[in-house]
This record gives C-alpha cells, sequence and structure tokens, in this order.
C-alpha cells in the first residue's frame, strides 16, 4: 500500500477532545472540554422550535445566509466600532475552526512561519502543520502571561507571515492590553505581516480588563483576519456557527477556501441564531457578570483546597499547578487520566498548551453550572489521599 500522509506523525488526536471521552468513560466532571451543562438564551430556543418546523432545511447560500450576515454585521460592527459589509466583509464557517483554517489556507503558502504565543490552544499548532507552515513560538511568561517585545520582534525577523492571536487567551486567560496589542500591530506593519485574531472569547472579560479588537488599531484593518463564533457567547458551542471578518481582497480567498471545504452552516441554526445576535446590551452585561460569578464560585474553592493557580483576565480557564501531586515518572497526560478515574474530574495536561516542558501544570474550566462546579471543588478536596 501506498504511504500515508507524513503531517500527521508531527501531532496527536487532540488531547481535549480525548479527556472528554475519558471522562464519559469513567463519569468525571468534566472540566477538560470547554462547554458549558447551562441551556442557551431562550429567546434562541423558543426560535429554534419555530424553524424546525418551519424551515430553512436546504443549503443555504455558501457564504451565510443573508440575514445571519447581516445581524452579524450589526453585532460585530457595534462592538467593533465599524461598519461591516455583510457581502463583501464577512463567510459564516462551521465554528471558528474552520474559519481559522480557511485563514491560515489562505494567506500562507507551504513553508511560511507563523508566529505563535505559548501557551497556545492545542489546534493551532496542528491547523498550522496541515497548511504545510512552519510555527514559531514566543513564550508569555506568567503569572500575567505578557510577552519580550524584542523576543517577539526576533521571531517577526525570521520572515514570519503571520501571528496568531487568541484574545482572551485559551488556556491562560489573558487578555491582551491596547499597548501590547500596539507592539504586535507596528510589529506587523513594520515587517508585512498578517494578524489572525482567535476572538471567541471576546465577551468573557472580568473586572479590571478591557478587550480591544486588533482590527480597530491603527493600521491594521487591512491586515487582520478574525475570527469567532457564537459558541461560547451564547452556550452553543454544538450549533458549530462561527465567522470570519476581514478586508475583501482577502476574504475572496477565505470564501474560496470555505466554498470547498465545507459547502456551508446549518441553515436552521443560523435561522434561530439571528435572535441572539440581536440582544441588547445588557445581555452581555448579565454574561459578563454571570461568568464572574462562576469565576468567583470556583477560584474561592481552589484556594480553599490549597490548589495553586493563575488568575484568568478573561475567558473561563485556570491553569493549575499539579506538581506536589504528581508521583515520580508520572507524566502530565497520565496524571489527568488518572485524576479523572480516581478523583472523578476531567482536566487538560498542560504538554498540550506549552511549547515549553510543563509536566506540572494542568488546564480547568468553570463554565458549569453552581452545583456542577461545587461537586468538582468537593471531589478536588481529596486529590491529595486519592492521588497518592
Amino acid at each position: 500500500m501506498q504511504e500515508l500522509s507524513r503531517k500527521n506523525k508531527l501531532f496527536t488526536d487532540s488531547v481535549i477532545r480525548r479527556m472528554t471521552r475519558i471522562s464519559l468513560d469513567c463519569g468525571a466532571i468534566n472540566l477538560a472540554q470547554g462547554f458549558p451543562d447551562f441551556d442557551p438564551p431562550r429567546e434562541m430556543l423558543d426560535r429554534l422550535a419555530e424553524v424546525s418546523l418551519l424551515g430553512p432545511h436546504q443549503y443555504p447560500i455558501t457564504m451565510g445566509a443573508p440575514n445571519f450576515r447581516q445581524a452579524l454585521a450589526r453585532k460585530c460592527g457595534r462592538f467593533m466600532g465599524r461598519t461591516l459589509d455583510p457581502e463583501k466583509e464577512i463567510v459564516v464557517t462551521i465554528g471558528s475552526t474552520e474559519a481559522m483554517v480557511d485563514t491560515l489556507f489562505a494567506l500562507t503558502n507551504p513553508g511560511d512561519k507563523v508566529i505563535l504565543f505559548s501557551p497556545y490552544f492545542e489546534n493551532y499548532r496542528a491547523q498550522a502543520i496541515m497548511a504545510g507552515c512552519e510555527p514559531v513560538f514566543v513564550p508569555l511568561v506568567p503569572p500575567d502571561f505578557g510577552f519580550d517585545a524584542n523576543v517577539l520582534e526576533d521571531a517577526f525577523k525570521q520572515g514570519a507571515k503571520a501571528i496568531l492571536v487568541c484574545n482572551p487567551s485559551n488556556p491562560s486567560g489573558k487578555v491582551f492590553t491596547c499597548d501590547e496589542l500596539k507592539i504586535i500591530a507596528d510589529l506587523c506593519v513594520k515587517y508585512d505581516v498578517y494578524a489572525i485574531m482567535d476572538e471567541v472569547y471576546e465577551h468573557i472579560i472580568y473586572e479590571g480588563h478591557k478587550h480591544t479588537y486588533m482590527n480597530s488599531l491603527p493600521g491594521m484593518w487591512e491586515r487582520t483576519v478574525s475570527c469567532s463564533s457564537l459558541s461560547k457567547t451564547y452556550s452553543i458551542t454544538g450549533w458549530r456557527l462561527g465567522y470570519a471578518i476581514a478586508p475583501e481582497p482577502i476574504m475572496e480567498r477565505i470564501k474560496q477556501y470555505h466554498d470547498f471545504n465545507t459547502v456551508g452552516a446549518p441553515s436552521p441554526l443560523m435561522e434561530a441564531a439571528v435572535v441572539g445576535l440581536d440582544m441588547p446590551d445588557s445581555y452581555y452585561d448579565e454574561f459578563r457578570a454571570h461568568y464572574a460569578h462562576m469565576k468567583k464560585l470556583f477560584t474561592d474553592g481552589l484556594k480553599r483546597i490549597g490548589i495553586p493557580f493563575t488568575d484568568p483576565q478573561g475567558a473561563y480557564f485556570v491553569l493549575a499547578n499539579i506538581g506536589p501531586y504528581l508521583k515520580k515518572g508520572q507524566t502530565d497526560v497520565e496524571f489527568c487520566e488518572e485524576m479523572a478515574r480516581k478523583v472523578g474530574v476531567a482536566c487538560v495536561p498542560g504538554t498540550s498548551f506549552f511549547k515549553e516542558d510543563v509536566q506540572d501544570i494542568v488546564r480547568l474550566h468553570f463554565a458549569k453550572r453552581d452545583e456542577t462546579l461545587s461537586e468538582a471543588l468537593e471531589r478536588l478536596s481529596h486529590i491529595k489521599e486519592k492521588m497518592a
């Protein structure tokens, strides 16, 4: 038989999704894969019930249903402070994952270099490799996950074609300040580099921090692609509704890859989601307050238990130090699998996110109901004896 592709030898299956399968198998509380266990907004569910009877149920326009793109333009334009053209500057994708893949293929050629901050969401490295690109890593330094501007410029000097930034960041919870984004923007302009922004957590920001859109900075609209989705903002991770926003010359290329990759997003789900995109500002205020509550509940519990963690500025993840519980010679992957089965809480090993050699860090998420988080904390309170 002919040799299969060599690319997949450079990355594994998703460890995050693997931990979900282990969690289901052993009945652990899944704080690994980042999806909530509470319902989407009632308005969207009611509209979905209507659409299930009335339709549409057939192929949409490939680039996304017109009314959905118009609603996206209204909502995103309001927060970005920019008038967006729903026909020329927006494409609807199967989640932000597809938006990122389409963008990488549209902007890069095999052999190009793409800058990634470390820690990074595990998909990014695999996506870069699938596009035939070489990742160049720049460390974010805990506990605040800042970066050294000189180290970052050294990465640009290597001839990078694009930089990929998750803001707010998964897994670190970092929210890049406006000054930090201006440093990145100035380097993008100086070295003629594209900025690919993953902004799925744009509305999950905690007190003292503010989300700034890269495409709003001087000189950056022309070279920025903003990828996001409805998954986190409306608690509909299973609907797989994502999108990319970019200037027309870039968007034409992204649309071409989207067309042949997935044809189009689900018609009935786009129709039902329009009411979510038209939510008033009060929805986002309540949404942020809900996440601030969950964060406090969970992080207060970790403090009581004595598990060290980094305090997130945005998104819904904490990076926790499990060094005291690791057995000699045990990898973090082995630890997480054992913890799911013995403690009953699933998390993600830090090696899924760091370029650096990290074995004592795990990622936990807190997008769960109060009772779920309370039960998870109760189980974690026994981690010392159960992992001995």
